[in-house]
């Protein structure tokens, strides 16, 4: 018979439930591309729950004003 060297893991957590979808998000820009079509950045958003991703083409010199409003609009 062996002893055991490590303790006990214990007892095994639920995960937690989140109430709404998009709740924790991943936000990324690819920066410095090629001009196509007047934009030259791609925001990435993630939902790291469902990873679920969205692509958002817009040019470098945005405001956050703008951002925010794109962001409201297509996530």
């Amino acid at each position: 018979m062996k002893n055991r060297i490590k303790v006990p893991a214990g007892k095994l957590k639920l995960s937690e439930v989140l109430e709404r979808l998009w709740m924790h998000l991943t936000v990324n820009f690819i920066i410095k591309l090629p001009l196509l079509a007047g934009k030259d950045v791609i925001l990435v958003v993630c939902d790291n729950v469902l990873k679920i991703t969205h692509f958002v083409a817009i040019i470098e010199q945005i405001s956050v004003e703008e951002l925010a409003i794109l962001f409201r609009d297509n996530i």
